[in-house]
């Protein structure tokens, strides 16, 4: 009798045990992998860092509030995949993120303009979601489904931009600029701006074009681009680098040279931290750069736990962006309400979720082609040392100055 009842003893234990089992299974569903493609090597690397940390904030705080709620409350799990320093590169760790990671629902990256839209060729036909900051006008163009832009595409970008800056140039200096010089690399976002201003929005605004120099980074020597600028004497200079080295080369020659003019930029190479540590913030003060996305009013518990968690000193667009699109993608989650990476794609395309807090401008929504509607861009200007937002008004942490005012 013993024994039987020995036996019903451990017959009982291990249906308990049975039972506990299904119920930790129960309790805590499977965790969802999100991707991040960006450059972890390479003279990019630094910018892919920084979108890593947007993302794993963006992660922590979406598990930390309960995860995914229309999965049982399902956290987020992030893998990061480096894209390299090339688009061949970035084309091959899109092949190897979508093989090595079939349970992907959606994912963000991929830096730079160019590598975006070699690795949008890989996910779109892996039918993956991909979000990106990426400002070329190529990447919501080709008529691709499963692609998302949550900036103003570059072309746009200089569409808004430029207004808002004569506007303050003429308002401070008392003189409307009529005359402009080029400086850009030949990146995919640089060359996307520079044809949107040529091809009709120089003329639009009364400015005549007197330098129009491109060049392949990373620069060796600035020289020969300054002297045609010093020669021409425009009333503004736009300078479109993607490298901090090339930006840092450019303006310390034109403090060699004695080139005064005022510089606008578009893009953030001019705004790294790094810059501030090898350029003196005098020569950097006034200078003024349009960017997809910047720390801004609004944001400022986000901007320092960049300075506490991560030790940055602002909180640049690859932060906010990717902290962003993590929401992005709960949001599309949340409407899938299943971790298929189709249907968070669709899901995507029906967003509605109204004003975006981490982008500027427009709302939580995409068109037909994946651009977010209504997205415009933010200027920032080097004021005492640190980057600052300062359009659009809504999002401004300072007034703008115009350079020698």
């Amino acid at each position: 009798m013993k024994k039987l009842s020995d036996f019903f003893s451990l017959l009982g234990t291990a249906c308990m045990a049975s039972l506990l089992i299904h119920a930790s299974a129960v309790a805590q569903p499977a965790t969802v992998s999100v991707g991040l493609i960006a450059p972890m090597s390479g003279i990019y690397a630094r910018y892919g860092q920084v979108m890593r940390m947007g993302a794993e904030m963006g992660v922590k705080d979406i598990n930390e509030q309960g995860g995914i709620k229309a999965l049982g409350g399902a956290k987020l799990k992030l893998v990061v995949v480096d894209s390299g320093d090339s688009t061949e590169k970035a084309k091959s760790a899109a092949e190897r993120m979508v093989a090595d990671y079939p349970d992907l629902v959606a994912g963000t990256g991929a830096y730079l303009s160019s590598f975006t839209l070699a690795v949008t060729e890989v996910t779109e036909r892996a039918k993956l979601p991909l979000l990106t900051l990426s400002y070329s006008d190529l990447i919501t163009s080709r008529g691709f489904k499963y692609v998302f832009q949550t900036s103003a595409p570059a072309g746009k970008q200089a569409e808004i931009a430029l207004p808002s800056i004569l506007e303050l140039a003429e308002k401070a200096s008392g003189k409307r600029p009529k005359t402009v010089a080029i400086v850009t690399d030949n990146t995919a976002a640089s060359l996307s701006t520079v044809k949107a201003l040529k091809d009709g929005l120089l003329k639009k605004n009364g400015l005549e074009l007197v330098v129009d120099e491109t060049f392949t980074p990373p620069l060796a020597d600035a020289s020969s681009l300054i002297q045609r600028v010093r020669s021409r004497r425009p009333d503004l200079l736009f300078f479109l680098p993607t490298v901090i080295s090339d930006a840092k080369l450019i303006l310390e020659k034109m403090n060699e040279t004695n080139v005064k003019v005022p510089v606008i930029s578009f893009g953030i190479a001019i705004a790294e931290p790094e810059v501030i540590k090898t350029v003196s913030p005098a020569l950097l003060n006034g200078v003024m750069s349009a960017v997809g996305n910047w720390g801004a009013k609004g944001q400022e518990a986000l901007i320092k736990r960049m300075k506490t968690d991560y030790n940055e000193p602002w909180m640049t667009q690859n932060a906010i962006s990717t902290y962003g699109d993590m929401w992005v993608m709960k949001a599309a989650l949340e409407k899938a309400g299943k971790a298929d990476r189709e249907a968070v794609g669709q899901a995507m395309h029906a967003l509605d979720e109204g004003p975006s807090p981490y982008f500027p401008g427009g709302v939580l929504k995409f068109d037909e082609a994946g651009h977010r509607v209504g997205a415009t861009l933010t200027v920032i200007q080097w004021q005492d040392g640190v980057p600052v937002t300062v359009f659009p008004e809504a999002q401004a942490v300072a007034k703008p100055i115009w350079p020698g005012k």
